[in-house]
């Protein structure tokens, strides 16, 4: 059975008014689990707006960017925690906080979560390392736009979007974005862009609140998003 890796993007997980968005976690988890039927499924769970509290309470209180990082893996791994209760028991029962971990939970279970694994690591590279452990050839991006652009959207009007590009562009991208700071926002970070394209793994980007073009994405069907290809 094909192994998919999702990035879980953490801003998906929680409502502009910062309390986490049970209704859509659910039908996430719903449809992580009807996936799951004919895919084992890696995810990887972002931080988002609790990520970002956590790591800014953590600067104020000691300055130091890498306890802001271990502040914001818990975060990332809380957010893992509360999808999994929404799971049936087909679904690992805990979070994953290592690679060799998650090998061996995916060997026994149809889901296998994890959050952050390391400081100064984002999730995105957690996800594509994730997929090189595991043969994957495939992760899944479920973020809040609908694929990448040349620009940020929301503040260029006249920001191109892509819907198929070569790793060296994704690469190009992500080191103009890339702020390496726990709870800044990026296309997608460099490392793991880096990474996707020295195993040459696939990246389809897509809208995690669009739930029909997610399915599609998950079953590689086309879908309205952007592929990352060589």
């Amino acid at each position: 059975m094909q192994i998919l890796v999702i990035s879980l993007g953490g801003s998906l997980l929680y409502t502009n008014s910062g309390e986490f968005d049970e209704l859509h976690a659910n039908r996430l988890a719903s449809l992580f689990s009807k996936i799951s039927k004919g895919s084992k499924l890696a995810i990887v769970a972002g931080g988002g707006r609790l990520a970002r509290e956590y790591a800014n309470a953590s600067r104020k209180k000691q300055n130091n960017e890498f306890f802001a990082d271990r502040e914001a893996i818990k975060a990332t791994r809380e957010n893992a925690k509360k999808i999994i209760s929404l799971l049936p028991k087909t679904a690992y029962s805990k979070v994953v906080q290592s690679f060799d971990e998650a090998k061996s939970a995916i060997s026994k279970s149809a889901i296998v979560f994890s959050g952050g694994m390391l400081e100064g690591m984002t999730t995105d590279a957690v996800s594509v390392l994730m997929a090189e452990m595991l043969s994957a050839k495939t992760v899944i991006n479920l973020g809040d736009t609908d694929g990448i652009y040349s620009a940020d959207p929301k503040k260029d009007p006249s920001a191109k979007k892509f819907s198929v590009m070569p790793h060296s562009q994704l690469v190009e991208l992500a080191s103009k974005n890339d702020q390496r700071r726990a709870g800044t926002n990026f296309v997608f970070d460099l490392i793991a862009s880096k990474l996707s394209a020295r195993s040459n793994i696939e990246l389809r980007f897509v809208n995690g609140k669009n739930l029909l073009e997610v399915e599609n994405a998950l079953l590689g069907k086309k879908f309205n998003g952007t592929i990352v290809r060589d």
